[in-house]
């Protein structure tokens, strides 16, 4: 018997409603759907990175009035680089720091007494070149050599040298944007920066083809790599990374040749070899520390800064000072070798290598400074000036004890001494840009009041003085022949303009009404 509903149910089966189907299913359907939606989330994430990856135009930033020291009115449009090479290959480069002999040691010409403040570091050690830093003899300086006095001192030829930022501060230096506000926040003006980096252009210009600078090369090159770094130039920038990547080259090869000892005119042992050592190594160090935090390889780089670095340490004279020579007994040491030294150890220890009994020294070499400060904070050349007077080398003390955190009595009384004491007129008696290079840097780092007076002193009196090939003018009035060669000059003048962001102040920037460490 056939079942009514069952019937239905197979007649239905058999003959099924046929439906129209649309154009849309015919092409895929839900899959397509689905498939156009994922690209579209695609092409939308890839917008979104590459807008994202567009440096955004950094602001323009307000200079007020800033007008003074031969700046315009006109604000500064600071933009961020946005080619910067990603590191430095040493594929080709590498070549360039390959020391021929490098197990040899230079045979230098002494220079003697005949070394004298015609040289591009006018003066630097004894006999006629000592009288220049402070100490007897003829030379044309602020020690008891012939000649007029200031502050109960001898003041004339002038010197070198200054900080580094630790690490963490490199990346706010190296940005455009926050040098300038820096600038502009503790007194500078454009024309500072412009300065700068016409000064810098000069250097550039005068490099030799080896990579060096001057005459005396080891320190003229550790001086002008200062100035470059100063500004946060390193081998990766682009106008002037070759420049800094030679330099640097110059001075590594130049340390495997003599076993980590950074010379170059007179006997590696000599008088000079203090102060060359010193100054070179202070810009190797600044350039590990630049180089290991951009991702930057020079090879051999480290080795010889950890080579140089120790020499330092090891050769330290008994009584906590430097001497010529590097005696570890007896011998001549002074406040302006010591200086030397410790701001070289203070770049040292920025590079993460670990220095052996680092801070035991430096803390014997603050502690030979104190034994040459008087009652007013001056520091003297070998000891306490006579009660009452001033010395130029007063910056030098107080920066070395500010480097290494120093706040106490030391630094205070300095500061004070300073403020009441210096004086500068770039073509006058005063213009003694090593004196000032120094106290510039002690005066920033304090801050405040004090370092607004400062500021006023000094800064009209730099950006006056260049010359219109972007060098500085010899100071004091002086012919070339009788002040040092313009690397020296120039390089001093750039560190001293680019004090306004080159490290921190410790007191607070010039907006701040407080001014006590």
């Amino acid at each position: 018997m056939n079942h009514p509903a069952i019937m239905n149910e197979l007649s239905s089966l058999e003959a099924p409603t046929h439906r129209r189907i649309g154009f849309w299913t015919n092409l895929g359907g839900g899959a397509l759907t689905f498939a156009v939606l994922i690209h579209l989330v695609v092409l939308l994430l890839g917008a979104v990175w590459i807008f994202r990856s567009i440096p955004v135009p950094e602001e323009i930033i307000d200079w007020g009035g800033g007008n003074r020291g031969g700046g315009d009115k006109r604000g500064v449009q600071t933009r961020m680089e946005t080619t910067r090479q990603s590191a430095i290959t040493t594929t080709n480069r590498a070549l360039r720091v390959i020391a021929n002999g490098a197990t040899s040691h230079y045979t230098l010409i002494d220079p003697g007494d005949s070394f004298n403040d015609m040289t591009s570091l006018p003066a630097l050690t004894g006999g006629g070149m000592s009288g220049a830093l402070g100490g007897p003899g003829t030379g044309k300086g602020f020690g008891d050599g012939s000649g007029g006095v200031i502050g109960g001192n001898r003041h004339g030829s002038d010197r070198i040298f200054g900080p580094v930022l630790p690490p963490m501060e490199l990346s706010k230096r190296c940005s455009k944007q926050d040098r300038i506000q820096r600038l502009k926040d503790n007194g500078g003006t454009p024309a500072c920066e412009d300065a700068v980096v016409k000064g810098l252009n000069w250097l550039r210009s005068n490099q030799a083809a080896d990579g060096s600078w001057g005459s005396q090369k080891a320190a003229m090159t550790g001086l002008a790599l200062l100035a470059y770094f100063g500004h946060c130039e390193t081998p990766q920038s682009m106008e002037f990374g070759d420049t800094t990547f030679k330099g640097i080259t110059y001075l590594v090869d130049l340390g495997m040749k003599n076993n980590g000892r950074l010379a170059t005119n007179g006997d590696i042992n000599g008088q000079p070899f203090c102060y060359e050592h010193a100054i070179a190594t202070y810009a190797l160090a600044e350039a590990a520390t630049f180089c290991k935090e951009f991702k930057v390889e020079v090879p051999n780089l480290m080795e010889i800064t950890e080579q140089a670095g120790q020499f330092i340490i090891d050769n330290q004279n008994a009584n906590g000072g430097w001497a010529y020579n590097y005696a570890r007994s007896a011998g001549h040491t002074d406040v302006s070798v010591t200086g030397w030294q410790i701001q070289a150890l203070k770049a040292c220890s920025h590079t993460g290598i670990k220095f052996r009994r680092l801070m035991p020294s430096v803390n014997n070499g603050l502690k030979y400074l104190a034994t040459c400060q008087n009652d007013i904070g001056a520091f003297g050349y070998t000891g306490p000036p006579a009660a009452g007077s001033y010395n130029p080398l007063t910056g030098v003390g107080v920066l070395c004890n500010q480097m290494w955190g120093k706040r106490g009595a030391e630094v205070s009384k300095g500061v004070r001494a300073i403020a009441k004491f210096t004086e500068f007129e770039y073509a006058g008696a005063s213009g003694n840009l090593y004196q000032h290079y120094y106290e510039s840097q002690a005066m920033m780092q304090r801050g405040g009041s004090e370092w607004r007076r400062y500021n006023d002193l000094f800064r009209d009196q730099i950006l006056n003085n260049q010359n219109d090939d972007g060098s500085w003018k010899i100071p004091g009035g002086k012919a070339i022949a009788s002040g040092g060669e313009p690397v020296y000059n120039t390089s001093l003048c750039i560190l001293m303009l680019e004090v306004y962001y080159r490290f921190l102040s410790t007191g607070g920037n010039i907006k701040e009404r407080s001014n006590q460490l």
